[in-house]
């Protein structure tokens, strides 16, 4: 009555991958449920107008300017000095040419300006701005508060 228990002495050299699927697993679900809160922006009050909203803002590349005219390419935090060369070595801004730019309403006339104009001279030809829609009362509202005559 011979009862034999591993096949003779062989080692077994098949890797086991149960454990490294159900560790897949955990880490999958932990990136699925993580991942949206990972969504960070930047903190802006833009101007309110009546315009009809465009169809995907955000597949395209944004530049935001915050209040303290920190400037945001894609969420990512750069420098005035860095603006051309990201823009100039970014895919998208070669391949569509194109730009979304966020500035908060309080800023100054120039600097957005300033930033269409690094933007032009990195090579984008189509520069859309972004605003928040609003009730035409309001937008009258907030017209009654500017003083237009000047």
């Amino acid at each position: 009555m011979g009862m034999s228990g591993g096949g003779d002495g062989e080692l077994n050299s098949e890797i086991n991958v149960t454990p490294l699927v159900d560790v897949m697993l955990v880490l999958l679900i932990i990136f699925m449920i993580t991942a949206p809160m990972m969504n960070t922006g930047v903190d802006l009050d833009l101007p309110q107008v009546t315009a009809k909203n465009i169809e995907d803002p955000e597949g395209k590349l944004v530049l935001s300017i915050d209040k303290a005219q920190k400037i945001h390419l894609g969420g990512t935090l750069i420098t005035w000095q860095d603006l051309q060369t990201k823009l100039k070595a970014n895919e998208r801004v070669q391949k569509e040419s194109e730009l979304y730019i966020e500035a908060d309403e309080s800023l100054p006339y120039g600097i957005v300006i300033t930033a269409m104009a690094v933007a032009k001279n990195a090579g984008v030809t189509k520069v859309m701005m972004l605003t928040e829609a609003t009730e035409d009362a309001n937008l009258a509202t907030k017209l009654g508060e500017l003083d237009l005559k000047k």
